[in-house]
């Protein structure tokens, strides 16, 4: 399947590391420097692709920018975020987002930092579980 992407930046390079499932790509927009204690990045994520459950020390906003996906924080239903929505997430929230089984889905991540850090990984959503959420 070819990556088409409509989106205002590129798509990015594939993400190829053990907290991603299925074909997900990263375009870093800025790097934390010496006044922005933070990363920004857009994220593609293809049909079906979906991170692990993971956390971050400060908190996390998503700006959904094209198609569908899934965000779900541990211990909450799953729910449906599409362009336009803006997801706050809270400090230290074990979470998971990614693209619904039949839509691609981006979306700009902005990650603060604690320290060096800025993201805690898990492990990967249950299958059985991801399928569940597609049927919302």
């Amino acid at each position: 399947m070819e990556n088409i992407n409509s989106s205002i930046f590129p798509v990015g390079n594939k993400v190829d590391n053990k907290n991603f499932v299925g074909n997900a790509y990263l375009q870093v927009l800025t790097e934390r420097d010496k006044n922005n204690d933070y990363v920004i990045g857009s994220v593609t994520f293809d049909p079906g692709a979906r991170n692990n459950w993971h956390s971050h020390p400060k908190g996390q906003v998503l700006l959904v920018t094209e198609g569908e996906g899934i965000y779900q924080e541990r211990g909450k239903p799953a729910r449906r975020i599409k362009k336009g929505n803006i997801v706050k997430i809270p400090e230290n929230t074990e979470h998971w987002h990614g693209a619904t089984m039949e839509n691609k889905l981006v979306h700009i991540a902005v990650t603060s930092y604690e320290g060096d850090s800025n993201s805690s990984w898990f492990e990967p959503v249950n299958e059985n579980d991801y399928k569940q959420a597609n049927e919302l």
